[in-house]
C-alpha cells in the first residue's frame, strides 16, 4: 500500500466519525462544549491515529499509534453508553455505532497482530 488512506480501516473510522458527527447535532445545546465535543473529539481520534501511525514509517510507531486508536474507539464507546444512558442516543442507533466500533476493533486488533508477528519478540518487548 502507497498510503494510509488505502487502509479499510482508516476508511472505516472516517465513515465513523460522519455518523457521529449526525448522531451528535441531536444532541441538546447544553452538550455542546461538554459530552458534544467530547465524542466527536474521540471519533476524530480514531482515523488521526491511524494516518498519524503510518506517516511515522517505523511499524513499532505504527503498531503504537493503533494501540492509542483502539483506545480511542473504548473512549468514544463509553461516551456513546453515557449519552444512551442520558437518553441523548437511542438504543437503535448505540447497536448500530458499537457494530461499527467492533467491527473497526477487530480489524486494528488484526493489523496490530499481523505487524506485531513480523517483528522479533525480543525488539518488541524492549521498544514498547
Amino acid at each position: 500500500m502507497n498510503t494510509y488512506k488505502e487502509l479499510a480501516v482508516w476508511q472505516k473510522s472516517r465513515h465513523l466519525v460522519a455518523n457521529i458527527y449526525s448522531l451528535t447535532k441531536t444532541f441538546p445545546v447544553s452538550e455542546q462544549y461538554i459530552l458534544t465535543s467530547q465524542i466527536n473529539r474521540s471519533a476524530i481520534s480514531i482515523p488521526s491515529n491511524i494516518a498519524e501511525g503510518w506517516a511515522r514509517h517505523s511499524t513499532k510507531e505504527f503498531i503504537n499509534f493503533l494501540y492509542i486508536a483502539r483506545g480511542s474507539l473504548a473512549e468514544l464507546e463509553t461516551q456513546l453508553l453515557l449519552g444512551s444512558d442520558l437518553n441523548y442516543v437511542s438504543s437503535e442507533k448505540l447497536a448500530e455505532i458499537e457494530n461499527q466500533l467492533n467491527e473497526i476493533n477487530k480489524m486494528l486488533s488484526g493489523i496490530i497482530w499481523k505487524l506485531k508477528s513480523k517483528i522479533p519478540t525480543k525488539t518488541l518487548s524492549a521498544k514498547l
